[in-house]
């Protein structure tokens, strides 16, 4: 299967660790042009000197703070001025904190709003421009949590369900424009941000992180964590020539651990 990535330029938010790298390292390999972004500087790179030479296409940095509009702006016009168009968006952020109702301000609340929706919205608006001459790929990262809320992450199942109505729209508004939107959901993947989590919820049962991690994979059909590269690959099969006809949907990547239909 041809994917046809060769050439097209990327923009991969949040992609010096996790989630993003994967996908960055991915459709590097498939010779796509990357643009990283993340806010620190040394860890970008580190990322582009290890992803460069993987695969035909350029992988270079920005750093950018994506809860700032300036910031954004600066970034997409890195991005073009680098490799002339945007072909692909990978919107990511990290995960806002954990916790109760109780427990947030409003402050905490505006936060994790402008982290993990506004800047969706901020980063589309901007590339924008370039897809609507030429078509696009948009992905936007959510949550497993956009079919089954997570207990304890009360802001992430807030904002994560509000990235499903922006994508489910914005493909309809899209659509005669040749640009494509949808979300992927990753489940438990071996992340630093889930084990983070696991570790918070060791703390808080008093138990050991690894005694979390067994629980939860007994609760995963496939008994494991899913791999960054695995989640990874389904991204950049989304983004490529092989899928041309999906849009405005949502795919979870969790090992068959969500149960809802």
């Amino acid at each position: 299967m041809d994917l046809n990535l060769e050439g097209k330029v990327a923009l991969v938010v949040a992609s010096s660790q996790g989630l993003g790298k994967a996908i960055a390292a991915q459709l590097a390999k498939e010779g796509t042009n990357v643009m990283l972004t993340s806010r620190n500087e040394d860890k970008l790179q580190n990322v582009r000197d290890e992803l460069q030479g993987i695969g035909k296409g350029k992988v270079s940095y920005f750093p950018a703070d994506i809860k700032n509009a300036g910031d954004i702006t600066s970034l997409v016009t890195k991005t073009k001025e680098e490799f002339g168009k945007i072909d692909i968006l990978i919107n990511n952020a990290g995960g806002p904190p954990g916790g109760t109702f109780e427990k947030f301000s409003d402050e905490e609340w505006q936060h994790a709003f402008e982290l993990n929706l506004l800047s969706y919205i901020r980063i589309i608006r901007e590339v924008l421009p370039d897809m609507k001459e030429n078509g696009g790929r948009i992905i936007n990262i959510a949550s497993s949590s956009i079919k089954q809320p997570i207990p304890g992450l009360i802001l992430s199942n807030t904002f994560r369900l509000g990235i499903v109505g922006l994508a489910k729209s914005l493909a309809e508004e899209l659509a005669p424009h040749n640009i494509l939107v949808n979300t992927v959901a990753p489940g438990r993947i071996a992340t630093d941000r889930v084990a983070h989590l696991d570790q918070m919820k060791a703390e808080k049962q008093g138990v050991a992180k690894e005694d979390i991690e067994e629980a939860s994979k007994k609760n995963i059909p496939l008994g494991r964590y899913g791999k960054p590269e695995e989640f990874a690959k389904v991204v950049t099969f989304l983004v490529s020539d092989a899928s041309t006809y999906m849009t405005g949907s949502s795919f979870v990547v969790d090992g068959g651990m969500v149960k809802s239909i």
